[in-house]
């Protein structure tokens, strides 16, 4: 795989994994690198790319999510979206430092945009986030070394 195709794949991969589809952003990030091949930093910033732009999807959806809550096709049940909204109405702004948090993590990014939160706020705090989370990431794969 080029680097181009890596860099791609796992971009595509973290912005599926912070959206409301199934991802799998850490194994790909860890493959690749345990690779030795790409550029540590690029990858981290790929992957974080993917994942704030994805979690932007979210606040975008959760807008206009309210019009779709009890469509059969919607991905979240309304048990998840309750948890999202007390924990959010609970510690405001500050529960989006867990929005990297598997299960609560995507509908706390929906929630944040079904409360119109400012958007430059949330991209700030769900990008230090996102950011810091593959940092971690990216240090275990390197003990795996």
């Amino acid at each position: 795989m080029n680097s181009l195709e890596a860099y791609t794949s796992l971009f595509i991969s973290s912005f599926v994994s912070s959206t409301i589809l199934p991802g799998h952003s850490e194994i790909t990030l860890t493959t690749l690198f345990l690779l030795e091949k790409y550029s540590q930093f690029l990858l981290i910033f790929f992957a974080s790319l993917g994942n704030i732009l994805g979690s932007i999807v979210n606040w975008f959806l959760g807008l206009y999510i309210t019009k779709f809550i009890n469509k059969s096709w919607f991905p979240f049940s309304k048990k998840q979206l309750d948890k999202a909204s007390s924990w959010y109405l609970k510690y405001g702004k500050w529960s989006l430092f867990l929005c990297w948090v598997p299960i609560i993590g995507d509908p706390l990014t929906i929630v944040a945009g079904m409360f119109r939160f400012p958007l430059i706020i949330f991209i700030i705090i769900v990008s230090i986030s996102k950011v810091l989370r593959y940092i971690f990431v990216g240090y275990i794969a390197l003990k795996l070394l």
